[in-house]
């Protein structure tokens, strides 16, 4: 979920708006989507599913595009790069944590993407430092995460505990990625031929684990949705999602697709309890707000338009 600096549109047109809300669906239906093929299918042949089908979606699309995959040696590093921290690593550990996870938690703790940006990107870059605002926001995060885990500690849940820490270690890989990314697409990269590459880069990389772990020659032939979530986590979840991003960033922005952010959450747990009857608890509730809250503060612009209603609420 890696968001690259461009020039700003503050309003977003209807048409924004809906690619916006189309790509929450999408991201956040990845995560329904694995907790139906997880009925069938081990976490790593799932994950390769998901790299295979997104590649060949993406290629696709290159092909009617006319775009080529880049074929320089160091941008096909880059990709090769970018593909293990944006695709194979977090895709593995959320798809893994949610063997104990319900799908909306997880989402809830991929939520936490933006925190860990911040502070590798202030560590990393010149001109994305932490201010004041977003170190609130940080704060809200944390103590949202802090309260969705918990419950966990000391209970006997160990399982489920270290399944939360997975998806945590899979927002900090997109965190790292982000920060990765800005270098890689600097040097003029194509954006659909980098996601192209760095897709088709994770699912070379994932292949020889799959086979080894998962020995899938030996697994039950799958049910007949799991295999129709597949196709849909690649199609829909990774080469749609694509083309939906890196159509909403060249348009409107960076800052405004990061509103996709907020919205993921809210839709996995509105498929996740709508479909497969999972119920978030009292606590992970109240975790799911304090990380929103701290979302909103390091968005900032909430905090903006009320500072600029109460001033004009001040004037004579």
């Amino acid at each position: 979920m890696n968001q690259q600096a461009t020039s700003l549109n503050p309003s977003m047109t209807p048409l924004e708006w809906a690619c916006l809300l189309l790509l929450s669906v999408a991201w956040g239906g990845s995560f329904f989507f694995v907790a139906v093929a997880l009925r069938d299918l081990p976490p790593f042949t799932i994950v390769f599913a998901r790299l295979l089908f997104g590649a060949l979606g993406l290629l696709a699309v290159l092909a009617c595009t006319g775009t080529r995959l880049p074929l320089n040696r160091r941008i096909l590093l880059g990709c090769l790069c970018l593909g293990l921290l944006n695709n194979a690593v977090p895709f593995s550990l959320l798809t893994w944590g949610q063997v104990q996870l319900a799908s909306g938690v997880a989402a809830v703790l991929n939520a936490t993407t933006p925190l860990f940006t911040l502070v590798i990107a202030h560590a990393f870059t010149a001109d994305e430092k932490i201010t004041p605002g977003r170190l609130l926001g940080i704060g809200l995060g944390i103590l949202g995460v802090a309260a969705m885990l918990a419950p966990d500690f000391g209970s006997g849940a160990g399982f489920r505990l270290l399944a939360s820490v997975a998806c945590l270690g899979a927002a900090f890989s997109y965190g790292c990625a982000v920060v990765y990314a800005r270098r890689l697409l600097a040097s003029g990269v194509p954006l659909l031929g980098a996601a192209a590459g760095q897709v088709l880069a994770a699912a070379l990389l994932l292949l020889p684990v799959m086979l080894l772990a998962d020995r899938p020659w030996s697994l039950p032939v799958p049910q007949a949705g799991s295999w129709a979530a597949l196709v849909a986590i690649g199609l829909l979840s990774t080469t749609l999602a694509y083309l939906l991003y890196f159509r909403i960033l060249s348009t409107a922005g960076a800052t405004n697709l990061s509103l996709v952010t907020l919205l993921v959450p809210a839709s996995a747990v509105l498929l996740g309890a709508g479909i497969l009857g999972e119920r978030l608890q009292p606590h992970q509730l109240a975790g799911m707000a304090l990380i929103g809250l701290g979302l909103l503060a390091i968005d900032g612009r909430l905090w903006r338009r009320l500072a600029g209603f109460a001033g004009r609420g001040r004037r004579p």
